[in-house]
C-alpha cells in the first residue's frame, strides 16, 4: 500500500478501500495479504538467542567529612556472593540474585523482582584510601565506606645514608 501524504490524510482523498483493509479485525497488523504472523513466537526466540545483560545495581552514594559512603539493596544475596572491587577512583559492585521457582508462570500476577546478575560500576567524586575500606551487610543492606584521601596531610621524611661517618 502506497502511503498517503499528509495532505491526503487530512483532507481524506486517499483511497479508503485500503485503510478498509487496515482497519479490518480479521488483519492482524503488519501482516501481508494472506499472511498469518505469530510475533509470540518471533519474540520469545529472540529472547532465548539474546545473551543475558547484568542488571544495574541502584545506589545512594553520598559524602561526610572523611569518607565516600556507598548504600546498596542487595537482598537475596549472600555476602560471600558480592564481588567488590576499588581503585582510587573507581568502585564495581558484582553479584548474583538467584530465583527460587516455587509455581510455573502461568501461577504469577505480578512480576517485578529482579532476578540473575547485576553490577554497577561507579566513579568516585575524590580519591580513596583503598587499604582502609570497609564492606558490611546488615538486613540486606549493604554499606560500603571509603576513607577519602588526605591530600593536605603532610609528614616529615628523615633521610637516611648508607656513607659510614668516620
Amino acid at each position: 500500500m502506497k502511503k498517503p501524504s499528509f495532505l491526503e490524510r487530512l483532507t481524506g482523498s486517499a483511497t479508503t478501500r485500503e485503510y478498509d483493509r487496515v482497519l479490518d479485525e480479521e488483519h492482524e497488523f503488519g501482516e501481508a495479504e494472506g499472511e498469518e504472523a505469530d510475533y509470540t513466537e518471533d519474540w520469545e526466540q529472540e529472547q532465548a538467542s539474546t545473551p543475558a545483560q547484568d542488571g544495574e545495581l541502584p545506589v545512594d552514594m553520598y559524602q561526610t567529612n572523611d569518607a565516600i559512603v556507598i548504600r546498596a539493596l542487595v537482598a537475596g544475596v549472600s555476602p560471600d556472593e558480592l564481588e567488590i572491587s576499588i581503585t582510587r577512583d573507581m568502585v564495581t559492585i558484582r553479584g548474583v540474585r538467584e530465583e527460587f521457582k516455587e509455581t510455573n508462570e502461568d501461577g504469577y500476577f505480578h512480576r517485578e523482582l529482579f532476578w540473575g546478575g547485576f553490577s554497577r560500576s561507579l566513579l568516585l567524586p575524590e580519591e580513596v584510601a583503598i587499604d582502609e575500606a570497609e564492606a558490611q551487610e546488615k538486613h540486606g543492606l549493604l554499606e560500603i565506606k571509603l576513607p577519602k584521601l588526605d591530600k593536605h596531610r603532610s609528614t616529615l621524611l628523615r633521610v637516611r645514608t648508607n656513607a659510614a661517618h668516620k
